[in-house]
């Protein structure tokens, strides 16, 4: 899908490389990526200590834990993303809109693909940008696992546009169905969405499509009840929901969703999609209108194109440094990166958490490396997890740092915690009063407009 075009990609070409100025290149403007230019950019960038170049294909950002309200219908988009030509106007660093295309690794040169405007036409050339250092944190894809029809009738939330394009999807076939029930007498017209994957996404959309389906009839759709016409049904290979999370959570959130009417299906392995039903392993076939696939998650195919090694999700595979194995001068985080996880025996998880964590480790470590001095190891620091039932309810584990135990959290306590990560995030780029300033602007925009975005 080709990149919306904004005032991004008319920014002027890189500027000359001063003298002596180390350049820093970051591609990927996901919650890590822009977190890292930020604030390398406040510390290096407007000192004049380095250069520091952001590169990403979309022209803004939008914290990822969000897509599924987006897809609900239940956020504007537009009052939660960050503009990056903005955001590298604050912060001293240098925005350059496209995608990855190749590597030059003895040259030290990334390739970056022409920029085309939804007419075709093109809008900024192919570049190529000089680094002296280079941090991959491209983030990571859904994973379709090669089943048949997924790629083609599922869809993924990856990007906001799939969030957007699944919520027109949505309010479409809600109409479809009132106009149904309301000119035929005794009709029971439904939609049916099924939810492949109990993760973190899945367990949330489902949560929030309810949440979303009990308030249609205030804004239009009275001939379609939210509990009996909008039919949810989550769809689980593994044993339970919820997999990364203690038993305990995942148990107690299986009961928020049938509270909520949500039938979920566990030790149901996905064998084929169809346009409009879902097959499973043990013969059920599930009636769907809309089909979301949020079972697992990939790197990029370009990750694996650049003659670095990647393991088999496509990962790169970190020293504790961060740093690549085969090359000290590029660095990779949070997604995209295999980094080891050595309290564990693991790797450390795809999560903000990690991705924050790991973005604030480089600001010192890249400052160090400028310097010449060694590197300190990255150690990861699992705080806990936290699953959003939106207005509903929230759950989630804490880790105890003395106890090294879990804490069981659900509620309006998990539910204020889970609102303060992302305030967390927003700190980092805006700063504590912009932070403060866009939540009350925020807050009474929510007084102001609709709860659902029905357009």
């Amino acid at each position: 899908m080709t990149a919306p075009i904004t005032l991004q990609a008319i920014a002027p070409a890189p500027s000359k490389r001063a003298a002596g100025v180390p350049r820093i290149v970051v591609v990927g403007g996901g919650a890590g990526g822009l977190e890292l230019v930020t604030r390398l950019g406040q510390r290096l960038g407007k000192t004049g200590r380095a250069e520091i170049v952001l590169v990403d294909r979309s022209p803004s950002h939008l914290w990822k834990p969000l897509l599924h309200e987006v897809a609900a219908g239940s956020m504007d988009a537009n009052t939660h993303q960050v503009d990056y030509v903005a955001q590298a106007r604050w912060h001293h660093f240098e925005f350059q809109q496209g995608e990855l295309r190749g590597l030059d690794r003895a040259a030290k040169q990334l390739s970056v693909a022409a920029l085309i405007d939804e007419d075709g036409v093109e809008v900024l050339p192919a570049r190529t940008l000089a680094y002296d250092t280079l941090v991959l944190a491209i983030g990571s894809t859904t994973n379709f696992f090669g089943v048949e029809g997924a790629a083609e009738h599922a869809m993924a939330l990856d990007a906001l546009s799939q969030a957007e394009q699944f919520r027109r999807r949505l309010i479409s076939a809600c109409m479809r169905a009132q106009n149904t029930n309301a000119s035929t007498p005794g009709a029971a017209s439904r939609v049916d969405v099924v939810i492949v994957g109990a993760g973190a996404t899945g367990v949330e959309l489902a949560a929030e499509l309810r949440n979303t389906a009990e308030v249609f009839g205030a804004y239009g759709l009275h001939h379609l009840d939210g509990q009996r016409d909008i039919h949810l049904t989550l769809v689980e290979a593994g044993p339970r929901i919820l997999a990364p999370l203690p038993e305990r959570v995942a148990l107690q959130t299986t009961k928020l969703l049938e509270q909520l009417n949500v039938t979920v299906l566990t030790g149901e392995a996905v064998v084929k999609v169809e346009a409009r039903a879902v097959l499973t392993a043990s013969g059920k076939s599930l009636p769907a209108d809309l089909i979301v696939w949020s079972a697992g998650i990939k790197v990029a195919a370009i990750l694996g194109e650049l003659g670095l090694p990647v393991n088999r999700l496509g990962q790169v595979p970190v020293r504790s440094s961060l740093q690549t194995e085969i090359d000290p001068a590029i660095f990779a985080m949070g997604d995209c990166a295999s980094c080891q996880w050595p309290e564990k025996n693991t790797t450390v998880p795809p999560r903000a958490q990690a991705a924050h964590q790991q973005a604030t480790f480089l600001v010192n470590a890249l400052r160090l490396q400028l310097d010449g001095k060694p590197l300190p190891a990255f150690r990861f620091l699992d705080h806990g997890s936290l699953v959003s039932l939106g207005r509903f309810s929230a759950v989630g584990n804490l880790m105890g740092k003395l106890t090294g135990k879990t804490l069981l959290v659900e509620g309006l306590v998990a539910r204020l915690l889970y609102a303060a990560l992302y305030r967390s995030h927003r700190m980092a780029l805006l700063g504590p009063l912009r932070m403060i300033v866009d939540m009350l602007a925020q807050w009474l925009r929510g007084k102001t407009v609709p709860r659902i975005k029905l357009h």
